[in-house]
């Protein structure tokens, strides 16, 4: 089982028909087994885009609840592993919840990334596996 790592845009593709990478997410998704991966700074930036629609977030949390999503931990003597991220590309001026995935994939050995976000995660490099192998 290939154990995948999710970005903002899918959660908040899968959870809104409206937007306009819903129907790709969604497939994306049916093909995947086991649970996505993520964080807590990829819940609050898919809740705060989700924040219009009518129980999304709800939806988005119920998710996290019933094993659709599993997040990853992060201790507080963690964030300096993130802000080296951050710093490491900086030229890039990568939100939080992008430099949270990049660590985690590399602390915990993961090699792919559900994301619309190809420009950025083309160039993150999860320590010495290189680059994300990233889906869609």
């Amino acid at each position: 089982m290939r154990r995948v790592l999710v970005d903002t845009g899918p959660l908040v593709a899968i959870m809104s028909r409206a937007d306009q990478h819903h129907k790709t997410c969604v497939e994306v998704l049916h093909e995947l087994t086991g649970p996505l991966f993520s964080c807590w700074p990829v819940i609050t930036e898919a809740a705060w885009l989700l924040r219009g629609r009518t129980g999304a977030v709800r939806q988005l949390l119920d998710g996290i609840s019933t094993g659709f999503l599993e997040l990853l931990t992060i201790q507080s003597a963690q964030a300096a592993g993130i802000a080296k991220v951050m710093e490491k590309y900086r030229n890039i001026r990568p939100q939080l919840a992008d430099a949270a995935l990049v660590y985690l994939a590399e602390r915990d050995g993961f090699d792919t990334i559900f994301t619309l976000d190809r420009r950025d995660f083309s160039v993150y490099h999860a320590g010495r596996k290189g680059a994300l192998d990233i889906i869609p």
